[in-house]
């Protein structure tokens, strides 16, 4: 479906099911930021050409393998980024190829000798059942299948950094990470601050869950916010002055990086060893916590905002994407596939 240029219609021959698998009829299929990298080789490796992206899948089982008791026909469920055996899937490591974890695109199936795995902007595919989520009945399909990234990647870095009650957490950006992370964070309980380049979405900030709202195009914000936060989790792509960010950083704070800049990161050594603070980044995570996330934002009532668009439509979206021109995730309704020229 993708070449380094432009996304096609491409027929594409999914593995026979196994006895351990689900064969699911795709529904709807979030559009990530990185899919637009991904096929761009802006993102590491590329197993090869033609690639079918997509990893926020949601959809209705069609049939199961009689190993599988969890999932029935029926079933509306989820494919998120990634999957494997270990918990921690997003992070592991081994070298072996059936220990290293699974990408559901641009990676390598075990279960078909190591072929390219093929993603989400289709009408259907086979995935082993450990992989599959639990849609919970709370959950619009549309609007949960950008959770299946945005929503676990913002997820596992508050539960990791213990967000809670009494927390002072930072975002920075408010786009279609950042305002799926300041519904999460205010769930659970903690005091939320969005800070944006734009003086201008204060109202959007707040009716996200935000407490506050700062511009960071204003320099008083930087002198105003010093000793302030537990938590900063930078949600943007773009290339900024961490120093700044860190003084803003409690005693033992983290900054969190969940973007991908451009270039490499640069950080005074000062911005970390006054306050003790620490950088970190985080991915993801594993298919436990994913379900878990799935549960929380069920009886929370969060979800992605988005705009639904066709199969013809993809291209477009990616160029407004990079423009951030969207508020805040497209989703592919999958049922426009049949038929369309991309």
């Amino acid at each position: 479906m993708a070449t380094p240029e432009k996304l096609a219609p491409l027929t594409v021959n999914r593995r026979a099911p196994d006895d351990d698998d689900v064969v699911i009829d795709i529904q709807y299929c979030g559009i990530c930021q990185s899919d637009i990298h991904t096929v761009r080789g802006q993102m590491g490796p590329i197993v090869g050409y033609p690639m079918v992206p997509g990893h926020e899948i949601v959809g209705v089982v069609r049939s199961t393998g009689k190993n599988v008791s969890s999932f029935k026909p029926g079933d509306r469920v989820g494919v998120g980024c990634m999957g494997g055996l270990e918990g921690e899937e997003s992070y592991c490591t081994g070298n072996d190829k059936v220990r290293a974890a699974v990408l559901t695109y641009n990676g390598k199936d075990p279960k078909q000798d190591f072929e390219p795995t093929v993603g989400g902007y289709s009408e259907s595919i086979v995935v082993d059942y450990r992989y599959v989520l639990r849609i919970p009945d709370g959950l619009p399909s549309d609007s949960a299948a950008p959770l299946l990234c945005a929503g676990i990647t913002m997820f596992s870095a508050l539960r990791h950094w213990k967000t809670g009650p009494g927390s002072q957490v930072a975002f920075i950006g408010i786009g279609g990470l950042g305002h799926v992370g300041v519904k999460l964070a205010a769930a659970m309980g903690a005091h939320v601050t969005a800070l944006s380049h734009s003086p201008g979405k204060r109202e959007l900030a707040q009716s996200l869950g935000a407490h506050e709202y700062y511009a960071t195009s204003d320099p008083s914000t930087f002198a105003s916010l010093v000793d302030h936060f537990d938590l900063i989790i930078n949600t943007t792509s773009a290339d900024l002055k961490l120093d700044a960010f860190m003084r803003m950083l409690h005693r033992d704070g983290t900054l969190v990086e969940a973007g991908v800049p451009e270039h490499s990161l640069t950080i005074h050594p000062f911005s970390v060893l006054l306050g003790r603070h620490s950088l970190a980044g985080t991915m993801i995570g594993g298919i436990r916590e994913t379900q878990e996330m799935l549960d929380f934002c069920a009886e929370h009532k969060i979800t992605a905002d988005i705009e639904v668009v066709p199969a013809s439509y993809i291209n477009e979206a990616y160029e407004r994407v990079l423009k951030s021109d969207v508020r805040f995730r497209f989703v592919i309704d999958m049922s426009t596939i049949h038929g369309n020229k991309l």
